[in-house]
């Protein structure tokens, strides 16, 4: 018998999420004889947080649901012969110490997962966020050599990997962050031109002037101010991929902005929305470009980890509050 510990959303966020709103609770989970010849236990190593659980949960849960969210864990226990104990393998089961599955929620980690690399990548550069990027800029964004691409939370788990795939693919990046040390952060992994939105005395000035002849695709996770804002500065036929609105996720009350027809109208320009799992079939393809390129030092990656899974909600609300630097991460 193995008692698990899980997170519960206690109550429905308002504004911004607090502590309270979560609640720790201990499940006893049955015996896997008791489960089925096929299920096996698993043990979490390495929790995700992400800001798309801020709308998802508002949408898709109920108060007392278990947490939603990913991670990376080890089998200990296994009836299945498919899974053997220790392997590694990412999973779909929300905020759980453990959990038994019978494989239809989980994925191995690629077979070329180096030792050397950390499997909690998984999570981040070589898992959901690295994929958006890799899918997003060449999917959406279609981007091609000689291009000038915009993306902000570059310092993030998505946004630092769009910047420097850009680079892969030929392109000059800027990119934008909330801290003076996350704009150093940006300068050292490759971007072009960066600079601290929260510091700059205009936003339409630092875009203007990190790309006077403007941008062929902007890379937007924020929307709000900053996107209306940045859609002034695209080029004729450029194209926008929005990815996230975390500017809004917190909002009571929708935001009002300028209207974007009119510069959509007379540049030309696509904008489109899109979930990375419209590309579900073909994440393999991304997650063996995405682990190629780490191991060959051409994308760098930094993890903000939290140890304690007890520090799950803390780590959460430290993630929308910007305070990680690349992917945030909870070590149980």
């Amino acid at each position: 018998m193995v008692i698990a510990k899980v997170w519960v959303l206690k109550k429905h966020f308002e504004n911004f999420p607090k502590t309270s709103d979560f609640e720790l609770k201990k499940i006893e989970l049955p015996n896997l004889k008791d489960g089925g010849r096929l299920k096996f236990l698993l043990e979490s190593v390495f929790l995700s947080v992400d800001p798309y659980m801020r709308p998802y949960s508002q949408r898709d849960m109920k108060e007392g649901d278990i947490m939603i969210g990913t991670q990376v864990a080890r089998i200990v226990e296994s009836k299945n012969p498919a899974f053997t104990v220790g392997a590694f393998v990412v999973g779909r089961s929300g905020w759980r110490t453990h959990f038994i599955s019978d494989g239809k929620d989980i994925q191995f980690l690629p077979s070329s997962w180096p030792e050397s690399v950390p499997r909690s990548l998984a999570l981040g550069t070589v898992g959901m966020p690295g994929l958006t990027a890799y899918f997003g800029l060449l999917e959406v964004c279609k981007m091609k050599p000689g291009e000038t691409v915009l993306v902000n939370a570059a310092a993030g788990a998505v946004g630092s990997v769009v910047g420097q795939l850009a680079k892969i693919g030929g392109c000059k990046v800027v990119g934008c962050a909330g801290s003076d040390h996350k704009v150093a952060y940006l300068k050292e992994i490759g971007f072009d031109e960066a600079f601290n939105y929260k510091t700059v005395t205009s936003l339409d000035e630092a875009l203007r002037k990190a790309s006077p002849d403007g941008y062929d695709c902007f890379f937007d996770n924020v929307g709000g101010e900053f996107a209306s804002i940045a859609i002034n500065h695209m080029k004729k036929y450029g194209r926008i991929a929005v990815c996230g609105a975390i500017s809004q996720y917190n909002d009571s009350v929708p935001q009002k902005g300028p209207y974007v027809q009119m510069p959509m109208i007379f540049k030309e320009l696509q904008m489109e929305g899109f979930l990375v799992t419209r590309w579900s079939s073909h994440w393999e393809e991304g997650l063996k470009a995405l682990l190629k390129w780490v191991m060959e030092g051409k994308v760098k990656y930094h993890e903000h980890i939290t140890d304690g899974f007890e520090n799950m909600p803390a780590a959460f609300i430290g993630m929308l509050k910007g305070e990680n630097l690349g992917k945030a991460i909870v070590k149980v």
